[in-house]
């Protein structure tokens, strides 16, 4: 199920060097890897075509006014991996959450900031306190993978936004990525 702030595409056609992504992470996948080395080997393929012109068809930047927007480019038959762009005007952003599985994201154009969060034991339970706070620019690579994935990602400049992101499952088919969406922390903005 897609989350209610995000507007989900399956893209039409992709471009030559997206279909060359999607050759070189079909060989990284195929190493059946663990999953945060199999997000950093993934993440080296995807740095290099960022910020490049034609990486995407113009339909596939187009934006939503109310909420972030998710092309997916890719969606592997056996649903190994996924590739998807997404367009956020400013202001827009996700809710904190985590993931199903690995990821791998990219800023293909702008800027993103990004929260990062822990699980702190409290008592007989826990709290969730953030950590770190990055802005990435375009060229920016981050991989990860569960547990410790935690984070909320929005576009803070006044343009709009893309990034690619790579996951490790089948998003056209899940509609996300995202296993567990957190309460915003108190005093969190």
């Amino acid at each position: 199920m897609t989350p209610a702030n995000v507007v989900l595409s399956v893209a039409a056609g992709t471009s030559e060097r997206i279909d060359g992504l999607v050759a070189g992470i079909r060989e990284v996948v195929q190493l059946g890897l663990p999953p945060e080395l199999t997000a950093h080997l993934v993440g080296e393929l995807l740095a290099p075509v960022l910020g490049e012109p034609g990486l995407l068809t113009p339909e596939q930047c187009e934006g939503d006014a109310d909420h972030y927007r998710q092309h997916v480019l890719h969606a592997e038959p056996d649903r190994s991996f996924s590739i998807a762009a997404l367009v956020w005007m400013p202001g827009q952003g996700t809710v904190v959450h985590d993931h199903l599985c690995w990821c791998v994201t990219g800023v293909h154009q702008g800027q993103e900031s990004e929260r990062r969060y822990r699980l702190l034991p409290d008592g007989r339970s826990a709290r969730l306190v953030a950590f770190e706070d990055v802005v990435n620019d375009t060229g920016a690579v981050a991989a990860f993978a569960p547990p410790g994935d935690i984070h909320r990602v929005h576009n803070s400049s006044p343009v709009k936004a893309i990034s690619i992101h790579v996951y490790g499952a089948d998003v056209a088919q899940l509609g996300t990525s995202i296993r567990r969406v957190y309460p915003e922390p108190d005093g969190d903005s």
